[in-house]
């Protein structure tokens, strides 16, 4: 893998010497207490302006402050004109962009596509502050504000809709972000790198369209530039026999030239680095938006081939064509150095929300206040997750001495501190320090998981280095209880019953949130997750510590309901699994198609972009209308009464009603409380009636005679 100039390398800016700001300015008031004139740089975003290392508007703000840049924050700004966008007045180098944390789309509407009531990264939780798309609105309002000054967008939003994506809110495949947004240039994953290079060399005059070599970074071009050549995506991973579509780059295209390196391009094997040519100067051409956007195939395909090139010890730039012009995006940023990582985290945050909310909640921050991030990225490649898509599958680590002195910081400025860490983790909680055990063989991988179908040879799992963490975390001074609220990779744990033992013995508490995401094969190959028998002896080795330790402990399975590939036949079998061994769920995941997954491509074009997409290649069954949908859900809460209803249809219809009764051996029972289940036109119709004093008074379902279950 290439390697990278130290983060802290750079020559600091002139503005160092005006020292360092207690919290980043949000208004012009503030920017007079500093001394400031104006802004270098301004973060606009979505969330409430937190100064902690677990937001993204924090981290960069205080790490362009370090380099010696004048940061300014406009958080939540008024997006209906950009009269708010001028509150801090122009920034002399750029604006960045981000919708914040969450994607502004996920963050406002459920997957059912409701409108959610409340917003943890607001002030008070209150919805609708900011809003959809945010990114692009927010790119537009600035542009508006100050024409001429350079825009660069970034963060999870940007950063999944870097090429044409499906966009699960309008059904439709969108655009890439840089086209709607307009802007200057977009930051794909983990931004620090390529954000503090394009800063210190805008404040050297260099105009933001001549920066076009950073790594993780995306810009717009009308034709590929001299000295590259170009390789057709069709050509690394044949698509089969596909309809001609014309090439943007034809000799005849209007504003743009083919060269001749691109016509004598060779093909190149879809698992192995090209041979014949130089890597660091090979674009591949995905399908152009027009393409993905009409033909399915094509889109799966591309996002086959996309994943492909996320390595950035092997990636090459990847290019795809907008109308008359393409969206280029360079190889992916070098992962940061743990030396690296450590200064990012230990930069002078004052680990609270910014003093202008007054002491209205922020309940995110709420959540993560007495955490502490320990790593960075996940090899797990869960194909509905996009932590691999946009922190990388390469795992970036603290070092244990960080670790500590933020625990300590935890500890002495915290308002509100006890005692207990709510937790120590980050993306996946066992992750830290595990890597591949030859940087050869990581540098030259392709595959999306290390851990699917088996765990990689390659892979050291050792959980040595965590154990010692823990116990080092538990050693502090002050520190009374250290918890572990991440999600847990408990296929990994496995391989370490001293892990699961120091981890059941002094870090849960009482209950161990764990996602097996389903029990069916069908479904679980198409996520890329383990089979069930390996949570069942993850959940052996938790009760057998656990009774060891003297405690009553319980695991908190985690299901998703409608994902790509799974059949009504594997929810009934997952309800059945739940009844077995008697969990009933508050609460159920459905699947939500979120820009660019893999999993999203299933749903969208319903072939299976795991393995080689062609006209004939495998279909995966797609859960789209809303009843399927509804169904999926209530078979996870199959004890609802509210859902009974729907699964006595569905059961009938399966051929199933052996599981309508009122024993143990049933599903769910013959009769339907009053008032439940149906609406009040439905309860008139079916007779259902209230007892008087308000009680429910019980009414029998006519029994229905057994059918012979289908085989």
């Amino acid at each position: 893998m290439d390697q990278a100039p130290d983060l802290f390398s750079h020559r600091r800016h002139w503005a160092h010497k005006l020292g360092t700001a207690p919290e980043l300015p949000m208004s012009r008031a503030q920017m007079e207490l500093l001394g400031w004139d104006a802004c270098d740089c301004i973060i606009v975003t979505g969330d409430a302006y937190v100064d902690h290392p677990s937001f993204g508007m924090a981290i960069i703000g205080r790490l362009l402050e370090a380099q010696g840049f004048r940061v300014g924050i406009i958080s939540q700004p008024d997006w209906t004109s950009a009269a708010d966008f001028r509150r801090l007045g122009a920034p002399t180098l750029f604006f960045g962009i981000t919708a914040g944390n969450m994607d502004s789309m996920v963050n406002r509407y459920t997957a059912d596509r409701r409108a959610r009531s409340d917003d943890a990264y607001t002030p008070d939780g209150a919805a609708g502050r900011r809003p959809d798309r945010s990114v692009t609105v927010y790119a537009q309002r600035a542009r508006e504000a100050y024409p001429g000054v350079p825009i660069i967008i970034g963060g999870i939003e940007a950063s999944l809709r870097r090429i044409a994506h499906y966009d699960h809110w309008s059904e439709k495949v969108r655009r890439a972000a840089l086209v709607d947004a307009k802007a200057d240039l977009l930051i794909f994953g983990n931004a620090e790198r390529a954000l503090v290079e394009a800063a210190h060399r805008l404040a050297r005059g260099e105009p933001i369209a001549a920066i076009r070599d950073l790594r993780g970074t995306g810009f717009m071009v009308r034709e590929i530039p001299a000295g590259w050549t170009a390789i057709d995506s069709s050509r690394i991973d044949p698509p089969g026999p596909v309809e001609p579509h014309p090439d943007p780059y034809a000799a005849a295209a209007p504003g743009c030239a083919a060269t001749r390196a691109e016509a004598e391009a060779v093909p190149i094997g879809f698992h192995h680095r090209p041979r014949h040519l130089d890597r660091g100067r090979t674009v591949v051409r995905l399908p152009s938006y027009e393409q993905v956007r009409d033909d399915p195939v094509l889109y799966a395909h591309a996002s086959r081939v996309f994943h492909q090139e996320t390595n950035p010890g092997n990636a090459r730039a990847l290019i795809q064509g907008h109308g008359d012009r393409a969206v280029w995006l360079n190889p992916p940023p070098i992962p940061l150095t743990t030396a690296e990582l450590d200064r990012v985290y230990e930069l002078p945050y004052s680990r609270r929300p910014h003093s202008g909310y007054g002491t209205a909640p922020i309940p995110a921050w709420e959540m993560i206040r007495f955490s502490v991030n320990i790593l960075r990225g996940c090899f797990g490649g869960c194909t509905f997750c996009s932590i691999t898509e946009h922190e990388g599958r390469i795992i970036q680590s603290r070092s244990q001495a960080s670790i500590l002195r933020e625990i300590e910081e935890v500890r002495d400025r915290t308002p509100g501190f006890t005692g207990t860490v709510s937790d120590l983790g980050g993306p996946t909680a066992n992750m830290w320090r595990l890597a591949c055990r030859d940087r050869a063989i990581e540098s030259a991988c392709r595959k999306p998981s290390c851990v699917y179908p088996a765990i990689c040879g390659n892979l050291n799992t050792d959980h040595g280095p965590l154990i010692e963490l823990y116990r080092a975390a538990r050693r502090v001074p002050g520190i009374k209880r250290v918890l572990i609220a991440s999600g847990l990779r408990y296929d990994l744990a496995v391989r370490s019953p001293d892990y699961i033992r120091e981890l059941v013995t002094h870090h849960v508490g009482g209950y161990l949130k764990i996602a097996p995401e389903h029990t069916e094969p069908g479904p679980l190959s198409k996520m890329m997750k383990p089979g069930i028998g390996t949570y069942d002896r993850f959940k052996s080795l938790f009760d057998k510590f656990s009774k060891a330790a003297g405690k009553e402990q319980y695991l908190i399975p985690y299901f998703i309901s409608a994902h790509p590939g799974t059949s009504d036949e594997d929810m009934l079998n997952l309800a059945l699994w739940l009844k077995r061994n008697g969990f009933r769920p508050d609460a159920v995941q459905a699947f939500l198609p979120t820009p660019m997954a893999i999993a999203s491509a299933m749903y969208h074009t319903g072939r299976n972009p795991l393995k080689r997409i062609t006209r004939n290649s495998e279909l995966v069954s797609v859960v789209r209308g809303q009843r399927q949908r509804r169904l999926h859900k209530a078979f996870l809460r199959y004890h609802d009464p509210e859902n009974w209803p729907l699964l006595r249809a569905a059961l009938r219809a399966m051929g199933r009603s052996d599981l309508i009764g009122n024993g143990k051996r049933h599903l769910i029972p013959a009769f339907q409380p009053a008032g439940t289940g149906l609406s009040p036109e439905g309860r008139r119709r079916a007779g259902a009636s209230t007892a008087p004093g308000g009680t429910t008074a019980m009414r029998p379902v006519r029994p229905v005679k057994p059918r012979r279950p289908s085989s």
